[in-house]
């Protein structure tokens, strides 16, 4: 039985309700949730949340969705990267509310990627506020979002994991950016 084929068959398991089944698959698939979370953090230096507490922490967020059913393995890395955004947007709150209580400046730019990872501070919260408007619009375009911030895939491993041309999901990310700027610039309809 191929890797695949046996990760599909977790997921299977897992959809009808077996926990060990979710714990086999996140066992699995450790070492690339790790490799996500490590690109997503990196140049987080002197932060008490690493690449391992943040795969630990997203575990738990999945393992405590009762909703939480995967259909395949694009459907789990999908829930896997909003675990990974809730995360650290709950990290960069309580990161924030410790340093003071005051006002979040304007977000005026949005990187191509994360290479040099995300930064924990105020632009992460106008993020997710941003992506949260987005997501009521367009479900698809704030999924590559997530996958591409949160997750820290490139188009090419986006376009794998949900089966779509590489160009398509290049045009999404580029959607996206426009709605997700205009709305961290203030224009409350998202630009559309």
């Amino acid at each position: 039985m191929t890797q695949t084929a046996d990760i599909t068959g977790l997921l299977d398991a897992a959809r009808d309700g077996d926990r060990g089944a979710l714990d086999r698959v996140l066992a699995t698939l450790y070492q690339e949730l790790h490799t996500m979370a490590r690109r997503q953090l990196a140049g987080q230096h002197g932060q008490t949340l690493d690449a391992t507490a943040l795969v630990h922490e997203a575990y738990l967020k999945l393992i405590g969705r009762r909703e939480a059913k995967f259909d395949d393995r694009a459907h789990f890395f999908a829930y896997a990267a909003s675990a990974m955004r809730s995360v650290v947007v709950d990290y960069a709150r309580q990161r924030l509310a410790q340093k003071r209580g005051g006002d979040l400046h304007r977000v005026t730019d949005l990187p191509e990627d994360i290479e040099g990872g995300l930064r924990l501070d105020e632009d992460m919260l106008g993020l997710d506020t941003a992506l949260t408007k987005l997501a009521a619009v367009d479900e698809r375009l704030a999924r590559v979002v997530e996958l591409r911030y949160f997750a820290g895939l490139s188009e090419m491993e986006i376009a794998a994991l949900l089966d779509r041309s590489e160009r398509s999901i290049r045009r999404d990310w580029q959607k996206a950016k426009l709605f997700l700027l205009a709305a961290l610039q203030g224009d409350e309809d998202g630009g559309r």
